[in-house]
């Protein structure tokens, strides 16, 4: 986590506290003696790499962050963290790259941990043309790509729905994860003017008289608005931190509309 106190125990701590837990509550959950806990945490006691890994598995403390407790108690990590384009992840890559490309016309990307754009189909890549160079990367990051006055802002149609939604997101990440880079990428964009007038303004501003199913991203091209619901999608049993950290994010047609422009596009 960001600031973290160096030593397996302070930063057991500091993840017990920032999950809002009790060192009784979690000492019996993952069956020791609360003493002995309390032992771990202040330096009296090594905890094992199993006790370190039921801890970190009830506290949902993310791969990377596990590896660097096992350091910080002398052991070795247990994550690999290959590379995305490495021998070891060929079929895994082909496997996303298929999944993106099937889903042409329309727009789909993996990302790491930060939101940057790891991989794109055609129609995402086409998308990333419209943004100045300095927004395009490498790497593209969504959140500043779609945030940034320069950026997909200028041509958001509902601006204050989607950015509460992305801001709102990277704010999860940053408490999730304490991944202090996610925390510099927080603050970044908390200082662009779309963000500020939302924080200043409050997100009521973002509401609508009629409820929806889910957030659409309306992106104005010319006289059209595109409007776009997104899924996101997560490998289910990681034991890489690279594909841990990694989602699968694709853009549907929110409506009608959106979908014959889009075929007009590609005819």
């Amino acid at each position: 986590m960001s600031g973290m106190t160096a030593g397996v125990g302070p930063m057991l701590r500091e993840w017990r506290s920032h999950r809002s837990i009790s060192q009784l509550d979690l000492a019996y959950e993952v069956g020791v003696s609360p003493r002995h806990l309390s032992f771990v945490e202040t330096g009296k006691s090594t905890p094992s790499p199993t006790l370190i890994e039921a801890l970190a598995s009830r506290l949902d403390i993310p791969l990377r962050e596990r590896n660097a407790l096992l350091l910080a108690a002398g052991h070795a990590p247990r994550y690999s963290e290959e590379p995305f384009d490495a021998a070891a992840m060929g079929r895994i890559r082909a496997s996303v790259q298929r999944i993106l490309n099937a889903h042409n016309p329309y727009p789909g990307i993996a990302l790491d941990r930060l939101w940057n754009v790891v991989v794109a189909n055609d129609a995402a890549t086409g998308l990333a043309g419209l943004l100045p160079e300095h927004l395009q990367g490498p790497p593209l990051n969504l959140f500043r790509a779609s945030l940034h006055p320069d950026g997909f802002a200028t041509m958001t149609a509902n601006l204050d729905a989607w950015a509460g939604y992305l801001v709102d997101t990277l704010r999860r990440l940053v408490r999730v994860t304490g991944d202090a880079r996610l925390a510099a990428l927080e603050r970044e964009v908390s200082a662009y003017p779309a963000v500020i007038d939302l924080d200043r303004r409050g997100r009521q501003s973002g509401a609508t008289s009629e409820p929806t199913l889910i957030v659409p991203f309306e992106l104005r091209i010319g006289a059209t608005v595109l409007s776009f619901f997104t899924t996101l999608t997560t490998f289910g049993t990681p034991r890489d931190i690279t594909l841990e950290e990694m989602t699968i994010e694709l853009f549907y047609p929110a409506d009608d509309t959106t979908e014959s422009a889009v075929a007009m596009m590609q005819g």
